[in-house]
C-alpha cells in the first residue's frame, strides 16, 4: 500500500487540505483567536511541512512541536483547542472526499502528536 502522503494526493491536496484548514479555524470562535496577528501564509507553510512529514512524505528540515506550540501553550493552548483542530482536520477530510481508512489515519497521526503539540513530552 502506498505511504498516506501519496494516498492523500501528495503535496498539492496537503497544501490544499491545509488551506481549507485554515478558513475553518478562522471562522472557529475557539482556535480563531491564537491565529489573529499571525502571517497565515507561513502558518500554512510550517503545517503543510508538519502534515507532510506525519504522513510519510519527504521534508527538508524536522520540527519540535513543542517549541513550535510554545507561544500558543503558554496563551492557553490545551486539549480542549487540538480536539476542535482534530475536529476541523476531519471536516476538511470529508469535504475533499477522503476515506474513512485514511482519515482515521490522519486522525492518529494528529493524536500521536498531541502530548507534543501541549508540551507534555520532548
Amino acid at each position: 500500500m502506498a505511504p498516506l502522503y501519496e494516498r492523500l494526493g501528495g503535496e498539492a491536496a496537503v497544501e490544499a487540505a491545509v488551506v481549507l484548514f485554515y478558513d475553518k479555524v478562522m471562522n472557529d470562535a475557539k482556535l480563531a483567536p491564537f491565529f489573529r496577528g499571525f502571517d497565515l501564509h507561513d502558518q500554512i507553510v510550517r503545517h503543510v511541512t508538519f502534515m507532510t512529514r506525519a504522513f510519510g512524505g519527504r521534508v527538508a528540515h524536522e520540527v519540535n512541536l513543542a517549541s513550535a506550540h510554545k507561544n500558543l501553550v503558554d496563551r492557553g493552548l490545551d486539549d480542549g483547542h487540538v480536539d476542535v483542530f482534530v475536529r476541523l482536520v476531519g471536516e476538511v477530510l470529508s469535504d475533499l472526499g477522503v476515506s474513512d481508512a485514511d482519515a482515521s489515519e490522519v486522525r492518529a497521526h494528529l493524536e500521536a502528536s498531541r502530548a507534543q503539540v501541549l508540551g507534555r513530552s520532548p
